[in-house]
């Protein structure tokens, strides 16, 4: 009967040490939890930036004032009939 509690006890710490321990145990289980929440956390930006972008792209295919926004900030293009004035400061 002893030996039959033994080889259960044995057997038992076989498999916790197993269980926290080894292959896929809990160890590589929090570690991949961790790197699922950081790649969801990462999605959820992306997912943001693209909708950025969406939006974006939907104001430029539907009106002119977005392409003129952007012909006049990226390209410093200039209405006719209007004065382009720069004005600079000093650098102190």
């Amino acid at each position: 009967m002893r030996l039959f509690i033994i080889v259960l006890l044995g057997l038992l710490a076989w498999l916790q040490y197993d269980f926290w321990y080894g292959k896929n145990g809990m160890n590589e289980y929090t570690a991949v939890e961790e790197s699922v929440a950081l790649q969801e956390k990462a999605n959820a930006e992306l997912h943001q930036r693209n909708q950025q972008m969406y939006a974006e792209i939907k104001d430029l295919h539907g009106g002119k004032e977005a392409v003129e926004e952007r012909a006049r900030t990226d390209l410093g293009l200039v209405k006719p009939g209007e004065t382009f004035v720069r004005v600079v400061g000093d650098n102190n």
